[in-house]
């Protein structure tokens, strides 16, 4: 309320809230319990009734008609639920509907949290403004129907004073009015959705940290935020395991050029980091480490692979028909092997895919072996400013080497923006203060 207050001082704002944290999981859970007819459903739901409340009575000085906004939402749910046990399925529409309920019921208690501060909030459902397709639990935006939806709630010729529309992130609805839901990190994605079709000056991420780490601060203790990123230097981060925005999250941002800002609403006074097109130059060689754990090298090996025509094609041919996902590729120019990597649980779907495309040819040992290495770590140091710089690999290498870290695989792209190798997963923490100290040398440990 405090940092509402301070922004709609001197600028328009439009909020966008999540659900409560956890509440999405818990939902999502007791969606799950009612399916089997759990008696834990009943409990569930009363300690999210219970949850809500508490925060009304904590937070609202006269609560009684929020205490009854809460309740009615919560008997919806649960007659919800109760129809899920007696038909014991849950589909994908009546589940984004069940965890529509978070995002609803935070909103009506904190539009009525600033009314009591003498704010001018109002609620705004996103289904009202958000349409999507069809495609439940992680549905597309109609981002040109979107846009005018948006434009038509929020552009006035004489805007309301002190105007202070409370948005429900997360949630959408299709062309019937159906809700649907924009997939984890979707409260984000509305913001970025609202700030592009209004063309927000800028678009804040408050979340629980003080913005986007040189590297994970739980591993490295010289870890600092930045001060400024660009966008696809956020974006290679958050792929590689920088949790702070989706890279999905931005694009409607992106295309319009609107800066992000990363706050923490636990330490407004951090100034946090700006996610912008163009950034002041960093003063390092690169801009951050990031890692993605628990995957497995999948590895293709055998001296008939050298000049048969189309077996890189078959390979991923097989991979994609058993719908699993590769990470990072490297191949050496002899052709003599073939290795990529994966999320751990998908290595066993992809070992048995490429054994039976290539069955013929493990029969005729033209290929030796399908080998999979487990528990290992994916480890990207990402910097504009490595692009054309010469030494940047010397030195990476040369600071494993040093800590006598072994390195499995390397991949580096043309853009030079992402040097990418794998270690062994034990080796992570040394991995990452290794590298850290050898780009980031003015911290100290």
């Amino acid at each position: 309320v405090d940092i509402v207050a301070d922004a709609a001082a001197s600028d328009r704002v439009l909020l966008v809230f999540s659900a409560m944290k956890g509440i999405t999981d818990q939902l999502l859970f007791v969606a799950n319990e009612a399916v089997t007819g759990s008696a834990a459903v009943g409990k569930q739901c009363a300690e999210i009734r219970n949850r809500h409340l508490e925060v009304v009575r904590e937070l609202i000085s006269d609560g009684a008609s929020t205490t009854v906004a809460v309740d009615a939402l919560c008997d919806e749910l649960a007659e919800l639920l109760h129809g899920v046990s007696l038909v014991r399925e849950c589909s994908p529409r009546t589940r984004d509907l069940i965890v529509s309920h978070g995002e609803r019921l935070n909103c009506i208690i904190l539009t009525a949290a600033l009314a009591d501060a003498g704010l001018n909030a109002r609620m705004v459902d996103g289904r009202s403004i958000i349409r999507t397709d069809s495609t439940h639990g992680s549905a597309a935006v109609d981002f040109k129907y979107t846009h005018k939806l948006i434009r038509d709630e929020f552009s006035h010729d004489t805007p309301i004073a002190g105007d202070i529309p409370i948005i429900t992130g997360f949630i959408a609805s299709d062309a019937h009015g159906v809700t649907t839901t924009l997939g984890r990190n979707g409260s984000d994605y509305t913001a970025s959705l609202v700030g592009a079709a209004m063309d927000a000056d800028a678009i804040e991420i408050w979340t629980d940290v003080d913005g986007v780490y040189s590297a994970d601060p739980r591993s490295v203790d010289s870890a600092t935020v930045l001060d400024a990123v660009s966008y696809r230097e956020a974006m290679e981060l958050s792929y590689f395991g920088a949790e702070v925005i989706h890279p999905f999250t931005m694009l409607p941002a992106v295309e319009k050029g609107i800066p992000l800002l990363i706050k923490n609403t636990m330490n407004p006074s951090a100034p946090g980091t700006v996610i912008a097109e163009h950034t002041s130059a960093q003063a390092g060689l690169i801009t951050g480490i990031a890692s993605i754990e628990s995957v497995a090298l999948v590895n293709i090996e055998g001296g008939g692979m050298v000049g048969l025509p189309g077996i890189a094609g078959r390979v991923f041919g097989a991979l994609a028909e058993a719908r699993v996902n590769i990470i990072m590729i490297s191949q050496a120019s002899s052709e003599h092997s073939i290795c990529f990597i994966v999320r751990d649980p998908q290595a066993d779907p992809a070992v048995s895919a490429l054994e039976r495309e290539l069955e013929l040819e493990l029969h005729q040992k033209k290929i030796e072996r399908v080998q999979v290495e487990r528990d290992l770590e994916i480890v990207a140091v990402i910097g504009e400013n490595m692009r054309g710089r010469p030494g940047i690999s010397g030195r990476l290498f040369s600071s494993l080497g040093d800590a006598g870290i072994n390195v499995l695989a390397i991949a580096q792209g043309s853009t030079e923006m992402n040097i990418s190798f794998v270690v062994h997963r034990s080796d992570r923490k040394n991995t990452l203060n290794a590298v850290h100290r050898a780009f980031f040398p003015g911290e100290t440990q």
